[in-house]
Formats: C-alpha cells, sequence, structure tokens
C-alpha cells in the first residue's frame, strides 16, 4: 500500500489531500476533527493528485457541481454505506440525518448516520457538508460549522463567497 499527501489552498484554509495507492482517500481541513495523526499521510508527493486539484479549483471557481474521481474509502460498511448515499446529494441541495437513515432502510439510525457522516474522511467532494439537522438547523460538521455554513452558503448561489478565505 503506498499512502502520499499533498497541502494545497482553498477559499476554506489549507486542504490535506492523501491519496492511497493513487486513489484519494482523505481531504482533510485545518482543526477537522477526526484528522488522521499526519504520520499515517504518508510521503509528500505532487503525483496522483493533479486530478483532484483540477476539480478542486473547478468547483471553487463555480464550474464543477459533481466530482469524477477513483476514491478509496476506508471505514465500516455501514459508514461506506452512508458515504455512498452523501454523493448522491445534489449540489446545491441538503438531506437530514434522518433522511440518509431512511434511504438507507435503517429509519431509527439517525445518530448512527450523524457519526458515519462525521468521520468522512474525503469531506467537501463527499459532500457531508450538505448534511443538515431535522429541524433543518445546521449540526455537527468535522470542519466546523462556520465552514459548513460557507460551503452550504457557496453551493446556493452566495455571492462572495468563492473568494472569502476561511
Amino acid at each position: 500500500m503506498i499512502r502520499q499527501h499533498t497541502v494545497v489552498d482553498s477559499p476554506y484554509g489549507a486542504l490535506t489531500l492523501v491519496a492511497t495507492d493513487g486513489a484519494l482517500s482523505g481531504l482533510y481541513m485545518t482543526e477537522q476533527r477526526h484528522r488522521p495523526d499526519e504520520e499515517t499521510f504518508g510521503e509528500a508527493a505532487s503525483g496522483p493528485f493533479g486530478p483532484v486539484i483540477r476539480q478542486l479549483d473547478a468547483y471553487f471557481a463555480r464550474e464543477l457541481t459533481a466530482f469524477d474521481l477513483p476514491l478509496r474509502l476506508e471505514g465500516t460498511e455501514f459508514q461506506r454505506s452512508v458515504w455512498d448515499r452523501l454523493l448522491s446529494i445534489p449540489y446545491g441541495e441538503t438531506r437530514t440525518y434522518g433522511d440518509l437513515a431512511h434511504e438507507l432502510g435503517k429509519p431509527n439510525a439517525s445518530r448512527a448516520v450523524g457519526l458515519a457522516n462525521g468521520k468522512n474522511p474525503v469531506s467537501i467532494i463527499v459532500p457531508c457538508h450538505r448534511v443538515i439537522g431535522s429541524t433543518g438547523k445546521l449540526v455537527g460538521y468535522g470542519g466546523g460549522l462556520g465552514r459548513k455554513q460557507r460551503l452550504l452558503a457557496f453551493e446556493s448561489g452566495a455571492p462572495g463567497e468563492e473568494a472569502a478565505l476561511f
């Protein structure tokens, strides 16, 4: 298993990209909850990250609304099922934790969905920021509620959001 990483700037602060055997396996923000130890990121390299960086740049320029990248999401079967559901939430839309639990056929698993959502290893690209509380309030986000609010505002087309630094 070959693991590599690089750090790129974004309107939401520095993003650490991690690849495992050439597929994106991590996208972590600074001060992100559940961020693995840096020693697990592998050596610094730029090789596998060109397509990721190009697509992130296009996303932040509002030219891309859906990513098309090879991902290697490492987690439990349930976590991976939640992360797969996150990928189906369209750009600019939100779902509740309860919605995702129902879609997974586990209507009483809202809390488990929330825990899995919080451990999403590829934020932004696997859009965990698009999940909100049942009352419509912003709750829980590994990158911080301020970033979640800004990402949702950005995707809704709020002017100026693409240029503001966190």
